[in-house]
């Protein structure tokens, strides 16, 4: 074996080992990502773990320290099990990274479908939820979307009716609100105790995170 290879098998090796003792029992790799989360210019590693039989995914966001992997924050909440998209099955889109933010994407449903997009920025020692959009309904019927900057507080709302013959579907409207001080961390994201219902003044069309 040339040098070269003997040093990669051993790398691998390592690498594999150090993620490998943090896996969840009975589970499996569903998706991994890299990129610098904390702006340290050095990449973490993200690793999203399915459990079937939990109908559970855990989210390992791990950083090399002294050359050795750390779970920096991981969540067994953030990203949805494979059973929770409806019809449409499994909801989980992505995972991925992008200028130092960690992006996770759903969508599910039937006839009528909805999706969401979770935005976490590293920050006062958490991964915190930054901005949040969602979307829902049927179309041919309408289609709704929020927009929610958690950073600003500012929500953008839109609704767009194309069958206006049913009167359940009411009128195409937006609305402009600003709500601050919501606080979400990747840890009790989508967990029962963090999650929040409340009304636009306008239109009062509520909004769930």
């Amino acid at each position: 074996m040339k040098t070269s290879h003997l040093l990669l098998f051993i790398l691998c090796g390592t690498l594999c080992f150090g993620q490998k003792e943090f896996q969840p029992k009975n589970s499996t790799v569903l998706e991994t990502v890299e990129g610098d989360l904390d702006g340290d210019k050095i990449p973490e590693k993200v690793i999203v773990y399915d459990i079937t039989s939990e109908n559970l995914r855990e989210l390992q966001i791990l950083k090399k320290i002294n050359n050795k992997w750390k779970i920096l924050e991981k969540s067994s909440t953030a990203i949805l099990g494979s059973e929770d998209g409806g019809v449409m099955g499994d909801p989980f889109v992505s995972c991925k990274i992008e200028k130092g933010i960690l992006i996770t994407s759903h969508f599910g449903g039937s006839s009528w479908k909805w999706g969401f997009v979770d935005k976490y920025r590293f920050q006062n020692g958490h991964f915190e939820l930054i901005g949040h959009y969602s979307e829902g309904g049927r179309p041919g019927d309408y289609w709704t979307t929020t927009d929610f900057n958690l950073s600003t507080g500012k929500i953008v709302y839109k609704k767009e009716v194309e069958n206006t013959s049913i009167p359940e579907n009411g009128k195409s409207e937006s609305e402009i609100f600003v709500k601050k001080g919501i606080k979400i961390n990747l840890q009790n994201r989508n967990a029962v105790d963090s999650k929040l219902r409340f009304a636009l003044p306008k239109t009062k069309e509520k909004i769930y995170l």
